[in-house]
């Protein structure tokens, strides 16, 4: 049986107790209401499933009552009972939101028909909504595993690269850190230079990776402690080529790739391997070339100590828009002392691929 609430707004009792006392025998519960007004209070303190009013009322009349009616709640079903037979007046409860109008006098049948299918709309309506929302939920939901498993994929890729880095550092061992340090100079340039974090992600990488290509050069060549050859220079020059190779065949690291490729060009032009110069160079690698040199120096290698950061200044600013791009130099050397000699005790602080994003 029907449970649902309808009210039934009438200046005229003898109506209100028919349309009652009729909708009640169907299992309907009505609330009968003397006026606009009265009703409109009614239907704030509770919740309906339908609404049937008169039009002509003292107080506030029916198209008042549909029209605050549509501003409180605009799915709930309103159906005009009036004796008003003007189409003009029907028509314009119709646009103005009424589900159906009914002339009076009236069919019990036409009453019950049109009470079952304008409740039958506001369920098929509420169905919707409920079908609508917990679709929303669903998705919602799908979104947010799919982004904890995206997080997931990034930090495993993130292991791996680290791991990655650790086998070069055991193949060359004289540089040891070399990569960490290195990123986390890019990374905080980059910064400085507002570059997008989805590329920042990208400049990361390409950073860490640099050098992966010394991989394939031999070790005699890659230790030789000793100044090389022209042909062991060359082999050596290789290590670009041989790490873009490798790169460029996995997906999420095409693009750091390219920095990979290009990290040893110089902004005149006079790099390797493809000799580009300014802007042909990708930013990664232009903020890269800056950061390995800025490491190269404040480090000690085996053949000199550490120089000072103030001689790494000097040298990165004399080579500005010759081996370097002056956009970065110019943020590089905004950037205090203390900031790099702190990246490069703990590079680990700023080194962390998988939350750039979150940055």
């Amino acid at each position: 049986m029907p449970n649902e609430k309808i009210l039934v707004v009438d200046d005229e009792e003898a109506i209100r107790e028919v349309v009652s006392t009729l909708l009640e025998a169907q299992g309907y519960h009505c609330v009968p209401c003397v006026n606009g007004r009265a009703g409109l209070e009614a239907f704030r303190k509770d919740t309906y499933d339908l609404v049937m009013s008169d039009i002509v009322m003292p107080e506030m009349d029916g198209m008042k009552l549909l029209s605050e009616l549509r501003r409180a709640d605009p799915d709930v079903p309103v159906i005009m009972v009036t004796a008003m037979h003007d189409i003009s007046i029907a028509l314009e409860a119709i646009r103005a939101g009424a589900y159906d109008y009914i002339l009076k006098p009236f069919e019990k049948d036409q009453l019950y028909l049109s009470v079952r299918r304008a409740l039958e709309h506001r369920r098929l309506v509420m169905e919707n909504q409920a079908y609508q929302s917990d679709l929303e939920q669903l998705v919602a939901q799908r979104t947010q595993q799919l982004s904890v498993a995206l997080q997931d994929l990034e930090q495993s890729y993130d292991y791996t690269l680290e791991a990655l880095g650790g086998a070069l550092d055991a193949k060359d061992a004289e540089t040891e850190g070399h990569c960490q340090r290195v990123t986390a100079f890019t990374i905080t340039i980059a910064k400085g230079m507002n570059v997008d974090r989805a590329l920042m992600r990208q400049i990361a990488r390409g950073a860490f990776l640099h050098d992966i290509g010394k991989m394939g050069i031999p070790d005699h060549i890659l230790r030789k402690p000793g100044p090389l050859t022209p042909e062991e220079r060359e082999i050596m020059r290789r290590h670009c080529e041989i790490g873009y190779s490798v790169l460029a065949r996995i997906p999420f690291l095409r693009e750091a790739a390219e920095i990979v490729l290009a990290h040893q060009e110089f902004f005149d032009g006079t790099g390797y391997p493809r000799g580009l110069r300014g802007e042909q160079i990708p930013l990664g690698a232009r903020i890269f070339a800056v950061a390995d040199t800025l490491d190269a120096m404040i480090s000690d290698r085996p053949y000199r100590k550490a120089l000072p950061i103030a001689a790494a200044r000097d040298e990165i600013e004399r080579y500005s828009g010759t081996q370097f791009d002056p956009r970065v130099v110019q943020v590089f050397l905004s950037k205090p002392d203390h900031l790099w000699l702190g990246l490069h005790q703990n590079p680990s602080e700023t080194f962390m691929l998988a939350e750039l994003e979150r940055v």
